[in-house]
């Protein structure tokens, strides 16, 4: 791999919005999955 592709701006947007909405997904199943458990109680 070319060592500049990891000093290009756009890549770097691309990893955060990648990070973020992995981030999020997890974030709303977790939350999802505790209301049920608390619910189901």
């Amino acid at each position: 791999m070319p060592l500049n592709l990891f000093f290009d701006p756009v890549v770097w947007m691309s990893l955060m919005m990648i990070a973020i909405i992995i981030g999020m997904c997890g974030y709303f199943t977790y939350m999802f999955i505790h209301n049920s458990a608390d619910h189901s109680k």
